[in-house]
């Protein structure tokens, strides 16, 4: 057997022996259903319906409307100071 193929055979024993030492560390624990209960009273989706009505009120999509336009006009701020900041002067430079 080569040299590399020797070290190549010895790096996968080696991830093999870390692999089976991380996958007994790593065990699945189970949470307490407790726990798991009180999250989904926290964390739930509002109902479709009240999504839809969300997505129907004028002021929400103004809001909504109002933030694309204003990130969009910031960017093209940034981008177009970056721009003359970095351009070349293509006019009035002597060599």
């Amino acid at each position: 057997m080569s040299k590399r193929q020797e070290l190549i055979e010895a790096s996968r024993e080696h991830l093999r022996t870390l692999e089976a030492h991380l996958a007994g560390a790593l065990r699945p624990i189970q949470p307490p259903r407790g726990f798991v209960q009180h999250l989904r009273e926290r964390v739930r989706l509002p109902e479709p319906r009240l999504l839809a009505k969300r997505l129907t009120d004028w002021q929400f999509i103004l809001i909504v409307v109002g933030g694309v336009v204003s990130a969009a006009v910031l960017i093209a701020t940034v981008a177009r100071a970056l721009f003359h900041l970095f351009r070349r002067d293509g006019g009035g430079a002597v060599m």
